[in-house]
């Protein structure tokens, strides 16, 4: 890919625009609920790696462009991740457990990073490059989607109980979500029209960069205050509503796309 622009502007929005915003809007709207807060926090301080390749492909995105950025994500969540949120909440004088924290990122990001590239370090070596592209990346992406299914599955049951026992912390923490949403999808679509990118580009970092990587921010949630929690809650709600939302947004891009928002891709080198 030639064009660094799209990554560029991804990483801003990912590492910049959504925490701070994300953590504004918490600030705000769920003032005196401290784990909502860090709930929020959690997940705006979290760029996806996993759901937007789907979403990237349904959109008919630069999927070259979506494998780059995702890549990128993984290792900047690894770096970042700790740091930012720790940043966010103590700003705000929440106390957290940045030793779960750190424990979270690598028992959910680091440690399936590792025996991803040992996996294939091994599988390439014995079975060869052709074998590996052609035979075991298609049945794993089979598999990885029933496994993403179950894990929406698994993450809302789990935390079943203290979402229908607490409608009104549902509602409370929708808010900033629906906002910060609306924000953070609205600056993308803005300044991919503004910097000039083809419809690929754009639409894949308008996806991208106003996604989050729930499954972290669950995980870490329960790592923080257990199931059930306040803060589980809050993360089970950026689950529920981040779906329809990337969703919605895949055919607002085919739609703005169709109208010419964005140039065509004729005339966007890549």
């Amino acid at each position: 890919m030639k064009n660094p622009k799209p990554i560029l502007l991804t990483t801003i929005s990912n590492w910049i625009v959504a925490p701070v915003v994300t953590a504004y809007l918490a600030k705000y709207f769920l003032a005196g609920y401290d784990q909502l807060i860090v709930a929020a926090i959690l997940l705006g301080s979290s760029p996806c790696t996993a759901m937007v390749l789907v979403w990237g492909s349904l959109s008919e995105g630069n999927q070259e462009q979506n494998i780059i950025n995702t890549s990128l994500n993984t290792i900047t969540i690894i770096l970042l991740y700790v740091p930012v949120v720790s940043f966010l909440t103590g700003i705000q004088d929440i106390p957290i457990d940045r030793g779960l924290l750190v424990i979270s990122l690598l028992a959910f990001i680091g440690f399936p990073m590792i025996v991803g590239y040992v996996t294939k370090k091994y599988l390439t070596s014995n079975r060869g490059e052709a074998w590996f592209n052609d035979t075991f990346k298609p049945a794993m992406g089979k598999v990885s989607i029933i496994a993403l299914l179950t894990t929406l599955i698994v993450l809302f049951s789990m935390n079943g109980d203290v979402l229908l026992n607490n409608p009104d912390l549902m509602i409370k923490m929708s808010i900033p979500l629906l906002v910060g949403f609306a924000v953070v999808v609205g600056y993308n679509l803005v300044v991919t029209r503004l910097v000039g990118l083809a419809y690929p580009e754009a639409i894949t970092s308008v996806i991208i960069g106003s996604s989050s990587h729930f499954e972290i921010a669950i995980a870490t949630s329960i790592s923080l205050y257990a199931i059930g929690s306040q803060a589980a809650l809050g993360t089970t709600m950026g689950l529920f509503w981040e779906v329809p939302i990337m969703l919605g947004l895949v055919y607002l891009g085919k739609w703005l796309g169709s109208k010419g928002f964005w140039k065509s891709e004729e005339d966007e080198p890549v």
